[in-house]
């Protein structure tokens, strides 16, 4: 059988460099039909020296320097990340803001899904009974809690899709006043508002924690009005031993899900969704394959009118230039700028800067570093302006395209994007990972047609098409924008869901623990 032909995938025509596409890399003597010859075998995704670049020069992909040789570079060459030096961070007193004219991108009518609506005017794609903590001491009972719950009682309740601990690391033995404290507390707050949940708020506290129940529902913006008996507390001395504690949160957890199960589908246009989107496992085919095809999508959605939210600080900070323009006004833009230098400073403090990211499976994957892993993760956001930025666990607040501040960790950036109100997610990863929401639909989006074939039954769309000329970014748009209202209308299920694949709720806390 014939070798498949050798490909290279070049961005920008600035750029020095290429990535290979061929599953399982190229050996050193392949040729190219441009010429170029590999003097050294290159993996699959790593770059190639398209031209000589000397010691000290400048290696450009996306149009971008993402570093500068630290050795002279001939062509056909192997640049893994040893040959990289890790340039500056792009200075934040000195961007543009709000000066990129905002395309002109026809809106889209007609497009709808069946959701659930609220009472409060938002739409949920699940239909969940959530339980919020005060505390982590009551995990434990609240699993075996949830556990009675899936077995004996949702059987009875057909319309409610499942029942979710909001389980967490939080809530005592922590310096709850200290500034940083707003970030965990509004977080837990926002997620019981998450329009998955449907406005159904209970509480399992224990009783002597630092973060009471009444401020853990008053704090975070809109204050949860509950029925104080909705809020349990184990230690009151009502309990009378372990079955009766449990006893008491499913009788108040069966009062909710009488009403949960009162809820139906109906039609609502595609401006009711909130998507997030996300990337972790990523390679150097996220930013020419899947984060581009989330990033058309996102147009797509912004163009319906809908919510998009990005996020990752350390993944978008050595991009930060080319986002400020897009801001929709100054403030936006000071906006961002407040959110970057807020987390240049939260890893000083902790002895830390952003070149402990990438991972090294990015490495193993052709990322070189943080710059490069920037300019294409920000491929996720698409063109449109972006119309606000949240800090970490505020709520959405405007229609269009939103930079919500998160850790680039996929476990915390998930959970803050779901007390910003995400009701489906968009994941692209390259080197796979089997993440997933309970509180939320996640649809997965491999860079690569082998991860795609490899984990069949685990990854949701194949972006690796656009790297082998199958597809084009646009067809690949249309599908995952089509695929997204099939899913939040529940009339596909992504795989996540299909095998129960969710990874627990992780709070960003840069406050002390005392």
């Amino acid at each position: 059988m014939p070798l498949p032909r050798p490909l290279y995938i070049r961005v920008h025509e600035d750029d020095n460099v290429a990535i290979i596409v061929n599953d399982g890399g190229l050996p050193a003597g392949t040729a190219f039909e441009d010429g170029l010859t590999l003097i050294e075998d290159v993996p699959q995704g790593h770059k190639v020296a398209l031209r000589p670049i000397a010691t000290g020069g400048a290696i450009i992909r996306y149009g971008e320097i993402i570093g500068h040789a630290v050795a002279d570079l001939k062509p056909g060459c192997w640049i893994d990340e040893s040959k990289v030096a890790l340039p500056q961070a792009p200075a934040l007193d000195s961007l543009p803001l709000a000066t990129a004219a905002v395309p002109a991108l026809a809106p889209l009518t007609g497009y709808t899904f069946e959701g659930f609506r609220n009472a409060d005017g938002s739409v949920g794609t699940k239909n969940v009974l959530g339980i919020t903590t005060s505390v982590q001491c009551v995990s434990g009972v609240l699993d075996v809690v949830v556990e009675r719950i899936k077995r004996d009682y949702l059987p009875r309740y057909p319309n409610v899709d499942d029942v979710v601990a909001l389980n967490h690391n939080y809530g005592c033995g922590v310096a709850i006043n200290a500034p940083a404290a707003i970030v965990p507390i509004r977080t837990l707050h926002n997620l019981a508002l998450n329009p998955n949940l449907g406005g159904e708020v209970m509480v399992v506290g224990l009783g002597c924690e630092k973060l009471q129940p009444e401020r853990l529902l008053a704090e975070g913006g809109i204050p949860i009005r509950v029925e104080s008996a909705d809020i349990v507390r184990l230690q009151d001395e009502e309990h009378i031993g372990f079955g009766d504690m449990v006893d008491h949160i499913l009788a108040v957890a069966e009062r909710h899900l009488e009403k949960l199960d009162r809820r139906r589908r109906v039609t609502c246009p595609a401006s009711d969704l909130v998507v997030g989107v996300q990337c972790g496992g990523s390679d150097a085919f996220s930013g020419v394959t899947a984060n581009p095809v989330v990033g058309y999508a996102s147009d797509l959605l912004v163009r319906a009118g809908a919510s998009v939210m990005f996020s990752e600080v350390t993944e978008v900070r050595d991009a930060i230039h080319l986002l400020t323009p897009r801001a929709i006004d100054v403030d936006v833009g000071r906006a961002l700028l407040r959110e970057m230098a807020w987390y240049d400073d939260y890893l000083a403090s902790g002895g830390s800067d952003r070149s402990a990211n990438p991972s090294p499976g990015n490495k193993k994957g052709g990322l070189a570093n943080v710059v490069e892993k920037a300019l294409g993760s920000i491929a996720k956001s698409g063109r449109s302006p972006i119309v606000d930025v949240l800090s970490p666990g505020e709520r959405v607040r405007r229609k269009g395209l939103t930079f919500a501040a998160t850790p680039a960790s996929d476990f915390v950036c998930g959970t803050l994007q779901l007390a910003s109100g995400i009701t489906l997610q968009v994941f692209t990863t390259g080197r796979g990972t089997p993440y997933g929401l309970a509180l939320a639909p996640v649809l997965k989006v491999a860079t690569r047609s082998d991860l795609a074939r490899r984990w069949h039954d685990l990854i949701d769309l194949d972006a690796g098409r656009v790297a082998t000329g199958e597809a084009t970014i646009e067809e690949l748009g249309w599908e995952l924008f089509r695929l997204m209202l099939e899913v939040a209308s529940g009339r596909k299920q992504t795989w996540a869901d299909h095998w129960g694949v969710r990874n627990a709720l992780t709070l960003f806390n840069p406050a002390p623990v005392t």
